[in-house]
């Protein structure tokens, strides 16, 4: 006859571990502290995103290989209404080649 063999848990007294501290009630999370809105930081964050997404707007035609000044006077000049908002920015930071080239730039054509 074969003798019958049991699990390994069979031999080891089932343990439960009480919870530390028992149930915590949940309590609303700390709004954040206000920022200041002269934040240089976030805006120019904010005016980059705009440029980003003038970039990847299509009704303005293709941007590879020119500048975003240049593809805004593009879409003027075919009666595209480009936002007057993108040409005030680039004309405000039109040294900066983080504002004035594309997302494509680094791209070869």
């Amino acid at each position: 006859m074969t003798t019958k063999r049991g699990l390994i848990t069979d031999s080891f007294k089932v343990v439960k571990k009480a919870r530390r501290g028992g149930k915590k009630e949940k309590r609303p999370t700390p709004s954040p502290p206000p920022q200041k809105e002269a934040d240089t930081g976030t805006v120019r964050e904010e005016e980059l995103q705009k440029l980003r997404q003038f970039d990847l707007d299509w009704r303005f035609g293709p941007c590879t290989g020119i500048s975003r000044l240049q593809r805004w006077e593009r879409a003027k000049l075919y009666g595209l209404n480009p936002p007057e908002e993108i040409r005030y920015l680039l004309s405000q930071t039109h040294t900066n080649p983080e504002y004035t080239l594309s997302l494509w730039s680094e791209y070869p054509l």
